[in-house]
């Protein structure tokens, strides 16, 4: 009965042990991302899940950020679906017209075909939207659905809350305020990238196309990949809001999921708003957040 009660009583110490190790592993991470913070202006806010060790962590979680183009990727996940479901197919052709290539907005498909009037692949559409972050694929998306509220009801059917997807990129570019319309906490988009990187959301075949659209993205690779070793697969989509008259921008954000030299995973989201920062002292803040992430899984 002694022998038992010693095995107890040292299983309990361990485990107590080798949490309170654990945590002081992440609390270093904590204050580092706080110290990060405290050096900036505007509000920053992270989200951090290993997916193999499930270690967690979030800072200013309690606020609503607004997406701007991180929305895609909701987009492009609420498409697919459609997709699995046989309603659309990513070889159909839609009809771009000219009236749908909007000027004074960032479009390398208005670039690519400037009068329009074309039959553009639905998986040409899904890639200038979600790799290249292009305003106009997004909104036709949108219309081929039905509207964002037809993005936001599919992303509360898979269980998400703290999100909302109100409006579309053309109703941000007539009114600044519509960009908060859109919003999610750090945390609920780790939670979305998790079920994605489960492979719960979608086929196999258009998970392994939204996989590779994301970690072929042009556009933020300053921001989640900006201080990490050359080569580093990062799946991830980000957002930016440009500055208003005040040099004040919205938003600034990515979110992704990083691959490991070992293999292994972690997915990050970062959102950092209301700064009078430049976009390049933008980017490193959230390039210094997910480097100290890098860190401290690397080290595990």
């Amino acid at each position: 009965m002694q022998n038992t009660t010693f095995k107890i009583t040292f299983i309990a110490l361990f485990i107590g042990l080798t949490s309170h190790f654990s945590f002081g592993q992440i609390d270093v991470l904590r204050k580092k991302i706080q110290q990060i913070a405290a050096s900036t202006d505007g509000t920053l806010g992270v989200g951090i899940l290993g997916l193999e060790n499930h270690d967690t962590l979030t800072f200013n979680n309690q606020v609503h950020y607004a997406m701007q183009s991180v929305y895609k990727f909701h987009l492009g996940l609420a498409i697919l679906n459609q997709v699995d479901k046989g309603k659309l197919t990513l070889n159909q052709k839609i009809l771009v017209l000219k009236k749908d290539l909007l000027p004074d907005t960032w479009s390398p498909l208005r670039e690519k075909y400037p009068n329009g009037n074309v039959e553009v692949p639905l998986s040409e559409l899904l890639v200038f939207t979600v790799a290249q972050s292009d305003n106009n694929g997004c909104d036709i998306l949108f219309r081929i659905l039905g509207g964002p509220r037809a993005v936001d009801n599919y992303i509360k059917s898979i269980g998400m809350t703290d999100v909302a997807i109100m409006t579309t990129e053309e109703q941000m570019h007539k009114d600044s305020k519509a960009q908060f319309s859109n919003w999610t906490t750090p945390w609920s988009a780790v939670l979305l990238l998790e079920k994605f990187y489960q492979k719960k959301l979608l086929s196999p075949s258009s998970h392994a196309f939204m996989w590779n659209t994301m970690a072929e993205a042009t556009t933020g690779s300053q921001k989640i990949k900006g201080l990490l070793p050359a080569g580093t697969v990062v799946a991830h989509k980000s957002g930016l809001s440009g500055s208003n008259g005040e040099g004040i921008t919205a938003a600034t954000n990515d979110i992704g999921i990083v691959t490991l030299p070992n293999g292994k995973h972690f997915i990050i989201s970062v959102f950092y708003s209301n700064t009078k920062k430049s976009d390049k002292e933008s980017d490193r803040v959230i390039a210094e957040v997910s480097k100290a992430a890098w860190d401290y899984f690397s080290s595990k």
